[in-house]
């Protein structure tokens, strides 16, 4: 795979050595168990996959070059590069100035923008109406533009089932940039609807069953459905894609039961399905699955507590919370800071969207056993960054060069 050129901040020696150990041992992923690293009263699981995927290097790389080879020219974000605070800090300190917020809210108006000004698509990608819009401007968004690959991947197949003659159903959260993105670009192939989990679809499954009628479609899904969308006519024929950082066995649940659903609707048995359900496991992004196939096999570690990093408004990353939460107290931080003392740390509430404290996170026992993981747009270093500020507080910081001198010999 493509090497990236990721600034040096976002780097951490421990993790790289981790990671390059991991992987010449176990070449094809097929051992998810986590890394332990041992500090005796402290032992901290870390997850066999984790931190920043394919999609946000790429995009990183472009930005930061972008930025390096353009001095004295305006340059601008779209929106968030990706959900991670401090790699957006640090753009804006270089000068990037960001065009809308992660909603699709207006910071700078685009009329603002001129010709020769550069303007970053980030990596969730954008939609039709954007692209459109910078280019009528005069904006050359080509070479600036780092739409995840594997983001795109999900828009071919969408135009590929489209073709077909099959309406699309996306799975992922309506105000998401991805979601945003992918619902333009199949609309303009297909009818196209938006469903954010399990329960939406049950809903969905009514109206193609004729238990609930179609005249309840518009109010029911609201701001979620293509232009002109035919609840009689266009969910004969679908197929399902996803928001690539939603959890893979979500979508994967959704899937199974719309396919079972058209199959005992209209009769149909696996070998002919295709006649009313699209084929769209391809869709799924290696990364997200990597990631939240490592925490779901990291939960049978007999430990006391999880903590995630990642920035507050990533959905890889409180997926991989939501993991955690079922089995684990979890805490999800976006930074070493928010480990306050010995005692309390701060964390997100991702279901209340605010943060709390929590007093005494850490078991009065030894050794205690934490889990770790980070969601694909956190940067390595941040993740050192809390390893080492627990090591401290078990007195146990000493011992991190000698286990960074194992992981590299080994």
């Amino acid at each position: 795979m493509k090497q990236f050129n990721v600034p040096i901040i976002y780097k951490s020696p421990l993790i790289a050595a981790i990671k390059q150990k991991r992987k010449r041992e176990d070449k094809m992923k097929k051992d998810f168990t986590p890394t332990l690293l041992d500090f005796g009263n402290l032992r901290i699981y870390l997850a066999r996959h984790f931190g920043f995927c394919y999609g946000v290097e790429n995009a990183i790389e472009i930005a930061f070059r972008t930025v390096d080879e353009n001095p004295g020219k305006r340059i601008f974000l779209l929106s968030e590069m990706i959900h991670n605070p401090h790699v957006n800090e640090d753009l804006q300190e270089r000068g990037v100035r960001f065009l809308q917020d992660t909603y699709g809210n207006q910071l700078i108006d685009f009329e603002e923008l001129k010709k020769d000004d550069i303007v970053i698509i980030p990596a969730f990608g954008t939609t039709l109406a954007i692209e459109s819009k910078l280019k009528n401007l005069g904006i050359q968004i080509e070479e600036f533009n780092t739409t995840c690959p594997f983001v795109e991947k999900v828009w071919n197949r969408s135009e590929q089932i489209a073709s077909k003659g099959y309406s699309v159903v996306v799975h992922g959260k309506p105000g998401h940039e991805e979601t945003r993105a992918t619902f333009s670009h199949s609309a303009a192939n297909t009818p196209t609807i938006v469903v954010k989990d399990l329960n939406e679809a049950n809903e969905l499954g009514k109206f193609i069953k004729g238990e609930r009628k179609s005249s309840e479609f518009h109010d029911a899904f609201r701001g979620r459905y293509s232009e002109g969308f035919d609840p009689d006519k266009d969910l004969q024929r679908i197929g399902v894609v996803n928001q690539t950082t939603m959890l893979a066995s979500d979508t994967q649940s959704i899937a199974d039961y719309l396919k079972k659903l058209m199959m005992d609707h209209y009769g149909l048995s696996e070998t002919n399905i295709e006649a009313r359900f699209a084929d769209t496991r391809d869709t799924l992004c290696y990364a997200t699955n990597d990631n939240q196939t490592a925490v779901s096999t990291m939960l049978n570690t007999n430990a006391d507590l999880a903590i995630v990093i990642g920035g507050y408004n990533s959905s890889n990353t409180s997926h991989l919370v939501e993991l955690c939460e079922e089995k684990f107290p979890t805490y999800f931080i976006n930074n070493e800071d928010k480990i306050l003392s010995e005692t309390d740390i701060m964390h997100f509430n991702f279901h209340k969207k605010e943060e709390v404290v929590t007093h005494d996170f850490l078991p009065n026992k030894e050794p205690v056993k934490i889990l770790i993981t980070s969601g694909a747009s956190c940067p390595d270093a941040l993740v050192e960054g809390v390893i080492r500020k627990l090591a401290e507080i078990f007195k146990a910081d000493n011992k991190l060069q000698t286990l960074l001198q194992e992981f590299q010999k080994s």
